[in-house]
């Protein structure tokens, strides 16, 4: 019998085991559907009902909840979008006139009305160096810009928006005040709130708005204008529902809400189980609601569950197109773009704009689908006859629950995607890996997914239980709570596919910091979460890179930094190398399966391009000359000794899988040249009482992240009082939300400091490290999915968000396997 026969019934077919996992009721924002970079929601506040739900780039992609109680309506879900209406055009409405140098002002007060600009050249913003952006060429490192604006009506703004696009580092000024900064990427327009003293700061006539950007690689964008966000519709007599609770899980988010005689429980499950590639690839997530009485009456419910047609466009201005779907015992709605532009648009603040959403149900007379334009505000329970606009559409899901007393009811909701070809891969269009035939359709997988349902729930269960339980067992409850936070968002950072090779491939977006595809030094901090639950998923990020190189078409003697630019990876785009860096990774990495898997067969299909790489270290890697590692933000590095160690512990590799390979010979002086070498760092780094950042340099410091691979690995290469005298200098140098980078800026990365602690050699020091990382996850003022950059003074966001590198925070439940 199929499982949706009993959808409306009493039986409650999920039991969370709450009492055998601790959850995470704090984040910095909560996964609702997560499966791949496009397809990927969130709520970036801690009541869901208090903000549109977000796409992780913060920009709007609407889910919205009621339900009527006896004909009182509650909002559970998100809040209606509203639609930012231009006053200062930015450059997706038109170019505009300004004022541009590339030469460094000399004065500091080029932000100032009185400045005086005349020798500064005229010419049409926006500035890129992309050729899809019309506009000025952007190719120098810096830009400053100056563009005057006249305003008539102040009074008739209602919220004034900042629209900027920002590729790299941005300064923004109005009338000679600074109102906004950021650092690190937002290739497409931005809609920053300001606020009421911002606002302000505008005066009827003649404006300045003064720009500042820096270009630190790859693609070079500036734009900004200012918007307008009206006074909101509203739907009269709508009651906000309140929010008990909220539990974030490895593969779920579950939230409870008193909404006046009943209570609703509402769980988001996407079901990443990494065991099972095939449920692991299918882009379908569950919407589950459970309703019961809390007075002991029987009350009228109706459920409504909304999707907003943004979840498949990349500008709110491209039109749109929805259906009713009827197929394999579901109704469906789906919704994408007229036009097409399959894998056309690429880059870092970018939304998929080709495929189709979908929104399933099972055929019941009690449930009922409709389109209605998004921004209709009426009452969902309401008829619209409003004329479809081919703008923004709302996909509605009614379902009638009649009479609900003391029994939980359960209806549920699938919300899936069909992108059609994910990823172009040196010039052929790659389908997703559950996409096997013409036979695997997207109605198909969402018939198997609601077959399913119940097995997948219970596998979701158990994945839940196992990462809390095996990050607990390592480093404490703390420590399991921050490794349940990076879950489900590190794998949502990549595409599961197969190469037209038959290789898996499994491949990163950059998230929030070039947009670039299958990044070797983003797989590297990342790597500890899949070499703990399947290192197939790790081989996925690696194939790639070998490819480029033993095809030819990579023809340097050390690895890659990339692919491309997501969802385009025809070779490497990044416009700088990182020699020691990217090669070291590689070599790392996969002694890393070989340690998983126990035996080297994966490097022994690699082991020509794996020896070209050692064979490079061990020439460059001892004392690295002036480059860039995968602190890249921080700037570029001579003789740092933290990259040393990397090119130590890779040599020292190497050596371990020719051991494996049998090959004694090369084992023996490999592992002799890493342990000379490791000597000689110690006396270059020595600097009394700890290490330094640079040999050249005794009163600098860094964290020596990349040793954990020699303690990981069991290589033994470095003595064991080298982690000790660092772990005990570092205790010294903490800030109330972490450990710093290094001695240069008070920020760092919470995955490399928890690399850094799964160095201590006792619990003390570990949970001393990790505390101020628990303490970020929980009270950082900065909403947005889990950053890996902050600030250890305050704990606000620096850059990066959503990125996949926090699968690197597994480094001390690795460790826990490989070294019980």
């Amino acid at each position: 019998m199929r499982l949706f026969n009993f959808l409306f019934s009493t039986i409650v077919y999920l039991t969370i085991a709450v009492n055998s996992i601790a959850q995470v009721t704090k984040a910095p924002a909560y996964p609702l559907i997560t499966h791949d970079p496009y397809l990927s929601i969130w709520s970036f506040t801690d009541n869901l009902n208090s903000q549109t739900t977000k796409h992780w780039t913060n920009e709007n992609q609407s889910l919205l909840g009621y339900i009527s109680v006896d004909g009182t309506v509650y909002r559970f879900l998100g809040k209606p979008d509203q639609m930012v209406q231009n006053i200062i055009k930015a450059g997706d409405e038109s170019v505009y006139d300004c004022k541009f140098t590339e030469v460094a002002p000399n004065t500091d007060n080029w932000f100032k009305e009185d400045f005086i600009d005349t020798n500064w050249k005229i010419g049409k913003g926006p500035f890129s160096n992309r050729n899809d952006y019309t506009g000025t060429k952007w190719n120098t490192p810096k830009i400053w810009v100056r563009r005057e604006f006249t305003i008539s009506d102040i009074i008739k703004i209602n919220q004034l928006v900042l629209r900027v696009a920002n590729d790299d580092n941005v300064e923004v000024y109005l009338n000679g005040d600074q109102i906004y900064k950021a650092g690190c990427c937002h290739g497409k327009l931005s809609n920053i709130l300001m606020d009421k003293v911002i606002k302000d700061k505008l005066r009827p006539g003649k404006n300045l708005l003064a720009l500042y950007c820096e270009d630190t690689g790859g693609d070079a964008i500036l734009d900004a204008g200012f918007g307008d966000l009206p006074i909101q519709k509203s739907m009269k007599d709508i009651i906000p529902a309140s929010q008990k609770s909220v539990e974030v899980k490895a593969t779920q988010t579950e939230y409870v809400f008193n909404c006046g005689k009943i209570d609703l429980s509402l769980v988001f499950t996407s079901p990443l189980i990494m065991k099972d590639l095939d449920l692991l690839s299918r882009p379908v997530s569950y919407v589950n609601f459970k309703v019961k009485s809390n007075d002991g009456i029987n009350h009228a419910v109706k459920v409504y569950f909304g999707v907003s047609s943004d979840l498949a466009v990349n500008e709110y201005a491209q039109l749109v197109k929805a259906e009713k779907i009827s197929i394999k015992g579901l109704n469906i709605l789906k919704a994408g773009t007229i036009d097409q532009s399959i894998l056309k648009n690429h880059g870092d603040n970018v939304r998929i704009d080709w495929g189709f959403v979908y929104i399933a149900v099972p055929k019941n007379p009690k449930v009922t689908q409709t389109i209605t334009n998004s921004d209709s505000g009426v009452n969902p329970f309401e008829s619209s006859s409003e004329k479809l606009d081919n703008k923004r559409l709302m996909l509605n899901t009614i379902i009638d629950l009649g009479k609900v007393g003391m029994k939980e009811q359960e209806s549920l909701v699938m919300l899936g995607y069909d992108d059609v070809f994910s990823v172009q891969y040196f010039g052929q269009n790659l389908r997703p890996w559950w996409k096997k035939d013409a036979n695997y359709t997207i109605e198909n997988e969402l018939a198997k997914a609601s077959n399913d349902y119940k097995a997948v729930l219970s596998k979701c269960e158990g994945v839940n239980n196992i990462i809390y339980n095996d990050a607990k067992k390592a480093g404490g409850d703390d420590y399991a709570k921050l490794c349940v936070l990076a879950y489900r968002q590190s794998i949502a950072a990549h595409k599961l596919m197969k190469s037209p090779g038959g290789e898996i491939l499994f491949l990163s977006k950059e998230n929030n910091s070039g947009g670039f595809i299958n990044t070797v030094d983003v797989t590297y901090p990342s790597a500890p979460l899949y070499l703990m639950y399947n290192a197939d998923l790790l081989k996925g990020m690696l194939n790639g890179i070998f490819y480029f190189s033993e095809s030819g078409k990579f023809v340097k003697p050390f690895a890659a930094h990339d692919l491309g630019s997501y969802p385009q990876a025809n070779g490497q785009v990044y416009d700088e190398d990182m020699p020691v860096e990217e090669s070291g990774n590689m070599i790392i990495l996969a002694a890393a399966i070989a340690k998983a898997e126990g035996n080297a067969e994966y490097s022994r299909k690699h082991w020509k391009t794996l020896t070209t790489w050692a064979e490079y270290l061990s020439k460059e890697g001892l004392d690295p000359a002036k480059q860039l590692c995968t602190d890249d933000f921080a700037g570029h590095l001579a003789r740092n000794a933290n990259l040393s160690v990397k090119a130590i512990v890779a040599l020292a590799s190497y050596g371990m899988l020719a051991g494996i390979l049998n090959e004694k010979d090369i084992a023996a002086k490999y592992n002799s040249m890493a342990k000379q070498m490791a000597i000689k760092w110690i006396e270059m780094a020595d600097a009394g009482d700890h290490y330094a950042l640079t040999f050249d340099n005794k009163d600098t410091w860094s964290q020596k992240y990349n040793l954990v691979w020699d303690k990981v690995l069991q290589l033994n290469i470095f003595p064991s009082q080298v982690a000790e005298k660092e772990i005990k200098y570092y205790i010294t140098k903490q800030n109330a939300f972490g450990l710093p980078l290094d001695s240069r800026k008070t920020y760092t990365k919470s995955d490399w400091i928890i690399w850094t602690a799964t160095l201590a050699n006792n619990d003390a020091d570990f949970q001393a490290l990790i505390a101020p990382i628990f303490k970020y996850s929980n009270e950082t003022p900065t909403r947005v999915p889990l950053s890996d950059w902050h600030e250890t003074t305050d704990g606000s966001q620096k850059g990066f968000q959503a990125r996949s590198v926090v699968g690197g925070y597994f480094m001390k439940v690795l460790d826990n396997k490989f070294n019980k």
